[in-house]
């Protein structure tokens, strides 16, 4: 298994990309095997996108499964096109994906797959419902973090694959890693969680909330049946400025903005002025690019499903619920990330080592804030690739007679 790549067409891509790749599409959950719900609720077929990158090893014990935060999706690295090669447009975490990069493709084979409830191929609210032909929308069912990751689990089963070297993944892919170790402590040899938590605070929860408002109360969400229209596109930008602010720091922004202003000498003393200052500017901008990559109702629902996510609740504590697990775990938070907090990692930390688990932990310094885990990749390289290393190669030991 390998990611096909046309390396004649790409004679720029550098030795450290995956080159041009192709999404793939699984068809799972086919009736009358559904999948059901956390809410009991059934669900099927379910149509999965996902990219790999690397080649299975001949014993399949190098495949590492990454999950990707809130608006990411399956496309983690290298380019989709020659087009998308000459605009340097990348996949998401194409700067710690490729060969000799924190998740090395010469060594790994590397599976990203869009989430359920998303809406980059994975089933979700705007895929078409079977029973209508038309699209979900808000009579998609909803989903909660476990349903994510027991697709996901299906996606990896049905590649040949009985057991994973590692599920990485930051934010709410964090959130992914903690449910699989506890969901399928089985299945995976590490977990690598960065800049994540085990449930969400007031304050991210308040944060998600005032971005569904704006989509609620765009006129024209109309009642998320909006797909034969143009949709809540204000709405869904403003969520996504809101949002935006949370991803980066008070220093990041003052180190970038300032005060400075755009495109003007002096302040208009206009209260209809759109845009006076540099940071206004960048957060429209940001507004503007995603509502032309996202779907409003997928916003709800995944945000939703982050705001439900308990680990301790679900398992009764973070200690039962990683009780069978035998994963080396490594945890990352970033000094500047106010809306993941160190003391949420230190949180599950302290839980692991109490329960006689094999724990790392590391806080990094950035002013970046939460968005660090996805920037600056080389201090999480240096940390990445020794732990990989040593447990492929704690994998491979042979065991005692």
């Amino acid at each position: 298994m390998s990611t096909e790549l046309i390396e004649e067409s790409i004679p720029d891509v550098g030795p450290r990309s995956v080159g041009l790749v192709s999404t793939q599409s699984a068809i799972l959950f086919a009736p009358p095997h559904e999948l059901t719900l956390a809410n009991s609720r059934r669900l099927g077929p379910i149509t999965v996108a996902y990219e790999t990158y690397g080649t299975l090893s001949p014993q399949r014990d190098n495949a590492i499964f990454v999950c990707h935060a809130l608006t990411g999706d399956a496309h983690a690295a290298g380019y989709r096109s020659k087009e998308d090669l000459a605009a340097r447009k990348a996949g998401w975490w194409d700067g710690f994906i490729g060969p000799g990069k924190g998740l090395d493709t010469d060594k790994y084979f590397v599976i990203c797959a869009n989430a359920l409830g998303g809406c980059q191929g994975t089933t979700g609210p705007s895929s078409i419902c079977p029973e209508t032909g038309e699209p979900w929308g808000p009579d998609f069912p909803v989903i909660q973090i476990p349903d994510i990751v027991d697709v996901h689990a299906e996606l990896v089963r049905s590649l040949g694959i009985e057991r994973l070297l590692a599920v990485v993944g930051g934010s709410l892919g964090g959130m992914q890693v903690l449910e699989w170790a506890a969901r399928y402590p089985e299945r995976l040899a590490a977990a690598v969680v960065l800049a994540s938590c085990p449930r969400m605070s007031a304050q991210g929860i308040a944060f998600n909330a005032v971005g569904r408002s704006a989509i609620f109360n765009d006129p024209n969400f109309n009642d998320g049946r909006y797909y034969r229209d143009s949709g809540p596109r204000a709405g869904l930008a403003l969520a996504r400025m809101v949002a935006h602010i949370t991803y980066l720091s008070e220093e990041s922004i003052e180190r970038k903005f300032g005060r400075k202003l755009q495109d003007v000498e002096a302040l208009a003393y206009d209260l209809i002025k759109e845009t006076e200052f540099q940071v206004e500017s960048y957060l429209n901008y940001q507004g503007r690019r995603f509502v032309d990559r996202f779907d409003a109702n997928s916003y709800l629902y995944l945000t939703k499903a982050m705001d439900y996510y308990d680990l301790a609740q679900s398992y009764g504590s973070i200690e039962n619920a990683f009780a069978a697990s035998q994963a080396r775990f490594l945890f990352v938070s970033y000094d500047s990330d106010w809306l993941y907090p160190t003391r949420q990692s230190k949180e599950v930390v302290g839980a692991l080592i109490s329960a006689g688990k094999h724990v790392s932990f590391i806080e990094l310094h950035s002013a970046k804030g939460h968005d660090t885990f996805l920037i600056e990749v080389e201090q999480l390289e240096a940390l990445a690739r020794p732990f990989l290393e040593r447990t492929l190669e704690v994998l491979r030991r042979p065991a005692a007679s």
